[in-house]
């Protein structure tokens, strides 16, 4: 998955904005001003950091050599991912999906209204 597609995958996501509170790295993406992907744009290949429940996270770890603890994140319930062509991009997405949804499931019934309505 290229940068371009990754980018736009992420940003597509209902209510998903990318910022840049950190400098020019990684991209901040949130839903809910809650973060549930970092990606860092300029590395090759490219890393992306996604939340994931602790058990699934390891499954992922044990099932992929580019699926690694959160690269200075909680590593109970991050995982770094390097897209280095060994995952397929249907998995990819379907982290990315597991990320959004767990933020999106802790943010406030108000928020998640909210959000309901933007969509």
């Amino acid at each position: 998955m290229d940068l371009k597609t990754l980018r736009s995958y992420l940003l597509s996501r209902p209510g998903a904005v990318g910022e840049h509170p950190f400098g020019p790295q990684p991209l901040v993406v949130k839903v809910g001003g809650k973060i549930f992907a970092l990606l860092s744009e300029d590395a090759t290949p490219l890393t992306i950091s996604l939340k994931c429940e602790p058990a699934h996270a390891q499954f992922l770890r044990d099932s992929f050599g580019a699926v690694q603890p959160g690269y200075h994140l909680n590593k109970e319930h991050w995982n770094t991912v390097t897209l280095d062509g060994s995952i397929p991009d249907d998995s990819i997405r379907a982290m990315i999906d597991d990320s959004y949804r767990l933020v999106v499931g802790g943010l406030s019934k108000a928020a998640r209204q909210r959000l309901a309505l933007t969509v």
